[in-house]
């Protein structure tokens, strides 16, 4: 049995619950709101991302291709010449004309449109056209040399009106006179020929490889033939030696007897070096 004085008790009890329970909400909150004032942060309403409607048009671009598209970077042009390449102006030189020029005088082999397009940055067809100009220049101006597409590209060459005057230099034009190592290689190969470059070595004491090159390329000497024991290459002199001495064969060389000492003198100085 409840009494008038239980009844109002509870109302009252319920009432301090209630304001017990909200200062402790507003406490927390103040808590957390001072908090995030003293250390900067300031809170956002959470938010998802909305899709950008560029990306779901490409996806679907290339869902509905089957594949997507490969970047720019790696990207050439139907003509071979790198889009990057293309898209940068800087020539390195004054003119395109004058890249092409430098770049085939230095050049030891033929290069081809595609090479030369990526060097000089420009597009293959206005290199190749460029090309083509300046060998019709070349050749109506009567130049000495001639730009040549061959098979494995573009390359300057001598013309071959002008083949006389080439020869004369290469045979005739080099006018240094040999070191005292080439003549002595010379004498050997003229007085021993056919003869091996171990050969020679031997008789010298010294590698003569590059010596042999200078007179190869001088045209004092050239091959002959393989030795048959041992396969190596085998030297003699050539007609340019026999015109540059003033003689018509081989038999009007001085005899090397003459040239080398008595057997009398050859003792004593050996004596003389030994001791």
């Amino acid at each position: 049995m409840t009494t008038p004085e239980s009844t109002q008790e509870a109302p009252q009890a319920a009432q301090e619950s209630l304001a017990t329970s909200t200062q402790a909400v507003t406490s927390t909150g103040l808590e957390e709101a001072a908090l995030g004032g003293s250390l900067g942060i300031e809170r956002e309403p959470a938010s998802r991302p909305e899709p950008d409607s560029s990306d779901e048009a490409s996806d679907a671009e290339s869902d509905a291709d089957g594949r997507g598209q490969l970047p720019a970077a790696a990207g050439f042009d139907d003509d071979g010449t790198d889009l990057d390449d293309v898209a940068d102006d800087d020539l390195g030189a004054p003119t395109l004309d004058a890249a092409l020029e430098a770049v085939l005088l230095v050049t030891d082999q033929p290069l081809d449109v595609a090479n030369l397009a990526a060097l000089v940055r420009r597009p293959a067809a206005e290199v190749a056209d460029r090309l083509a100009a300046l060998a019709a220049e070349y050749t109506a101006t009567g130049r000495g040399f001639e730009l040549r597409e061959v098979a494995a590209g573009w390359r300057f060459y001598t013309r071959g009106d002008c083949a006389t005057v080439v020869e004369r230099y290469v045979r005739d034009g080099q006018q240094a006179r040999l070191t005292q190592a080439a003549l002595e290689t010379l004498a050997v190969v003229a007085y021993r020929q056919p003869v091996s470059r171990s050969r020679i070595s031997a008789v010298r004491g010294v590698n003569v490889d590059g010596v042999i090159r200078t007179l190869t390329t001088r045209g004092l000497i050239s091959e002959a033939g393989h030795d048959e024991s041992s396969n190596a290459i085998l030297y003699r002199t050539t007609e340019l030696f026999l015109e540059r001495l003033g003689i018509i064969s081989l038999d009007e060389l001085p005899p090397v007897g003459d040239y080398l000492p008595d057997l009398d003198s050859l003792d004593d100085f050996i004596e003389q070096t030994s001791s």
